[in-house]
């Protein structure tokens, strides 16, 4: 289906676009009241993840309401856990809990493999909001690295400091790359899965990266997205490792097309380590989207000034925060599509 705004995925294959695209972390979710509407009919959390058609509508949403440049499919990094056994619930204001988790080889024993046939509800919406976009803007996949998932599997729950997770990298090395091993092919499968029912572009959310040591970060993190980067060729590859500006280097040679910066991640340091044959994508403060209107409009452009035109797709720097008011969300994206410089690779 041919794209009517491709700017995400010119700007991520590093091609000349009029302007820089823009789209956000978390953008279909709890800032919309369109989305809480929908919520607020259903169980919880789980349900509209495995709800295609109401993934798909709060997918959409943020193309609708917001003006994005790009559509995330609506679903949760944690559905490969369980679909390689191991389920997990949705806590209301405390986030998600596993029941069950990983602390012996039985354990890890006892899961499968996850295959896209465990994930059916999540390729459906995909399928249904690529027809529903009908090719206004790319879809966007997206998959938990594995030290991510791992660290979930094994602690239960978030946490400050993981430790539990940990702590295995210490006492159970090769316990751990088992996991994370099994991890990344479940992962490989599902994204691959994605590309197939729709997918333009797939991103890897390494949330708890900036947790580890370098050491540990390039030994226990690092391989498993780098088998995951070879695997995908079929469509851009972004990878977001949040807090690991330690590692800035070895991700600049994974091979993929866009590295995430958070918003802890100077903009010119970063493009100075990464290079020039990557797109950076990011990565504004999202509290400055509390600030008033133009607060954010000078922020905004302020970060546009610093990326400069070489090859940039403009986000936060993480995700953006559930009680910011949709206005003051616009506010930053109006301000990018008002920008006048464009966006190439130089």
């Amino acid at each position: 289906m041919h794209l009517k705004n491709d700017l995400l995925i010119r700007a991520a294959k590093g091609q000349m676009t009029e302007r820089k695209p823009v789209w956000l972390m978390r953008q279909a979710g709890r800032i919309l009241p369109e989305y809480r509407a929908v919520r607020e009919r259903l169980s919880g959390f789980i349900e509209l993840v495995k709800t295609p058609e109401l993934a798909a509508e709060v997918t959409l949403q943020p193309v609708d309401i917001l003006g994005v440049d790009a559509a995330i499919i609506f679903s949760d990094i944690l559905v490969i856990p369980e679909a390689m056994g191991l389920p997990y619930e949705m806590i209301e204001k405390k986030g998600p809990f596993f029941p069950k988790t990983i602390q012996s080889a039985d354990d890890i024993l006892r899961l499968k493999q996850a295959e896209p046939d465990d994930l059916a509800y999540v390729l459906e919406a995909i399928r249904l909001t690529k027809t529903a976009l009908n090719g206004r803007v790319p879809l966007i996949g997206f998959a938990g690295a594995p030290w991510t998932i791992f660290s979930y599997m094994v602690e239960g729950s978030g946490s400050k400091t993981f430790s539990k997770a940990r702590a295995m990298l210490y006492t159970e090395p090769d316990m751990a790359h088992s996991l994370l091993q099994l991890i990344t092919e479940s992962t490989i499968h599902y994204l691959k899965a994605q590309i197939k029912a729709g997918a333009d572009l797939v991103q890897v959310f390494d949330s708890w990266a900036g947790i580890l040591p370098k050491e540990h970060y390039e030994a226990f993190a690092l391989p498993y997205i780098r088998q995951i980067c070879e695997a995908i060729k079929a469509t851009p590859l972004t990878v977001f490792a949040k807090g690991a500006y330690f590692s800035r280097a070895a991700l600049a040679a994974l091979d993929c097309e866009v590295i995430g910066l958070d918003w802890n991640m100077d903009i010119a340091e970063s493009r100075a380590i990464i290079g020039k044959d990557k797109t950076l994508q990011g990565n504004l403060d999202p509290a400055v989207l509390y600030g008033s209107f133009s607060e954010i409009k000078k922020a905004t452009e302020t970060m546009l000034d610093r990326f400069g035109p070489g090859r940039h797709i403009v986000n936060l720097g993480h995700g953006v925060y559930p009680d910011i008011q949709p206005d003051k969300v616009r506010c930053f994206i109006e301000t990018v599509k008002e920008y006048g410089q464009p966006s190439h690779a130089s």
